[in-house]
């Protein structure tokens, strides 16, 4: 008897014999696959869809295997997912809720879908589950397309906007022009909404980079007080000019302590900053001023968790569920004279995804709110360990720069230099890069400082520029290099 012929207990016979006669025929037309297995991970059953993307003849040739055997998952960078590691056996093992569109499948003939794959528990640890898998290939190919314009209409418009914004900026400097109270009020108002069009814009980009996978993340060991604090100090001017009040701790959060912690983890600095600039510039933004922001860093078991807490206006609970989807934003009579682009929280959310955590937010409305970044943590050890490979692959690069910039004993020490620019050989028309004695242009050059000799002077009808010839008794100028700050 298969699985929809069962019985009902008070229900006729002939009922029950309908409805999986029914059940039957929509398995075998939908276009979803649906694989039903047992507690031990075993095929009890699969539909015609599904033996088609798994490369099976009949649905009767995988029955009784293990779901392992049939569904052979890859990320998006080829490598096979084994098993340990495999978030959809691990979902299976545990009997818990599990869906994903990041992965490809692999059939039996090695070809690869991409594929949108789900799991659903049907009851207790003993019970079936249910596994779904969908075909997103052409789903894929209409989002990259529309990925491409938005891209690309972002990036047009971009640079229009950013020019009148720089011409309005013009206007209303008194150093460039003078203009009337009420032309200032006008110019004023058209400068904050050409700002926020680029803002707009500006995310547009990131989200489209973020979507098709174009941004790559850099981790390094990172000391993470020194690094929120630096970034969240960097704000201290829009906090000061609404009249804000501003505390940062790395203690207790109900106490809002200060005692100072020593937290690492592996995090990508420019991800980090975009987080927390995002979620301080919401709470500077909702909160009128006399309120208080407050932003916090401390160990929280195996993970590092931050803070950003306001005594703004408050989010309810139904617009909570909804705050970090793409281009929501809360609406009501307060927040409709407040500019936002609706990509801010979206942004938070797959930046913190994409470093291994995972973020939320406590609110009420009118009470104020907290939003919650959770990243995995790394011990001092391994910090260590982590910030000693970084500096030896630093030793190991000619001429590798200092680092600078913010926290340069924690953070900045731990960014891989980028290979500086060599000076350009020098050839007959270019000045030598180390200074040499003058002599006579027909008088070829014996060095007494080298074993090697150099070639002759260069004659007098030489396409060498006339710069002045450096003091051979002074140091030469070094060459310039640019050190990159790890925080931009």
């Amino acid at each position: 008897m298969g699985i929809f012929q069962k019985k009902t207990a008070g229900v006729p016979s002939d009922l029950s014999r309908d409805q999986a006669i029914l059940a039957e025929k929509v398995l075998n037309t939908i276009n979803d696959g649906v694989i039903i297995i047992d507690q031990n991970g075993l095929i009890k059953l699969i539909n015609p869809a599904a033996a088609r993307m798994t490369g099976n003849n009949s649905p009767s040739d995988v029955i009784g295997l293990s779901y392992l055997s049939v569904i052979r998952l890859e990320n998006g960078e080829g490598m096979a997912i084994v098993d340990n590691q495999n978030p959809l056996a691990i979902a299976v093992a545990n009997n818990e809720a599990f869906s994903s569109r990041d992965f490809y499948l692999v059939t039996l003939q090695e070809a690869k879908i991409p594929i949108a794959i789900s799991l659903t528990p049907s009851g207790g640890r003993n019970a079936d589950r249910i596994i779904t898998i969908r075909d997103i290939a052409q789903e894929l190919a209409k989002e990259g397309e529309q990925t491409e314009f938005i891209s690309t209409a972002s990036h047009e418009m971009r640079t229009p906007v950013a020019s009148i914004e720089g011409y309005l900026g013009l206007a209303l400097n008194p150093q460039t022009a003078t203009i009337d109270e009420r032309a200032r009020q006008y110019l004023t108002e058209a400068h904050n909404a050409s700002q926020h069009l680029g803002k707009l814009f500006q995310d547009l980009l990131d989200v489209t980079k973020l979507d098709d996978k174009r941004i790559k993340l850099h981790l390094v060991p990172t000391d993470m007080v020194e690094a929120v604090r630096e970034i969240a100090n960097r704000q201290m001017s829009a906090i000061n000019n609404k009249g804000i009040k501003y505390s940062f701790g790395s203690g207790n959060a109900s106490e809002k302590t200060q005692i100072e912690q020593s937290v690492y983890a592996m995090v990508d600095i420019d991800f980090l900053q975009e987080i927390l600039n995002n979620l301080i510039e919401n709470a500077v933004k909702y909160t009128d001023a006399g309120g208080s922001v407050w932003v916090s860093v401390r160990a929280d078991g195996d993970n590092v968790l931050i803070n950003v807490t306001d005594t703004g206006m408050g989010i309810s609970p139904d617009n909570l569920t909804h705050v970090f989807q793409k281009f929501y934003r809360v609406d009501n009579s307060q927040t409709r004279t407040i500019g936002g682009t609706g990509l801010g929280l979206y942004i938070v959310k797959e930046r913190t995804e994409a470093m291994g955590g995972k973020v939320w937010a406590e609110s009420a409305f009118s009470e104020g709110s907290t939003f919650y970044v959770s990243l995995p943590r790394i011990s001092p050890e391994e910090y260590d360990r982590q910030l000693m490979i970084i500096r030896n692959t630093q030793m190991m690069t000619p001429a590798a720069p200092a680092p600078t910039g913010m926290g340069a004993a924690t953070i900045a020490a731990t960014s891989v230099p980028t290979t500086p620019a060599m000076p350009t050989a020098p050839t007959a028309s270019t000045a030598p890069a180390v200074p040499t004695t003058p002599v006579a242009p027909t008088t070829p050059v014996t060095p007494t400082t080298s074993a090697t000799p150099t070639a002759p002077a260069a004659p007098t009808t030489s396409t060498t520029p006339a710069t002045p010839t450096p003091n051979p008794d002074s140091a030469p100028n070094p060459t310039s290099q640019n050190t990159t700050s790890v925080i931009q």
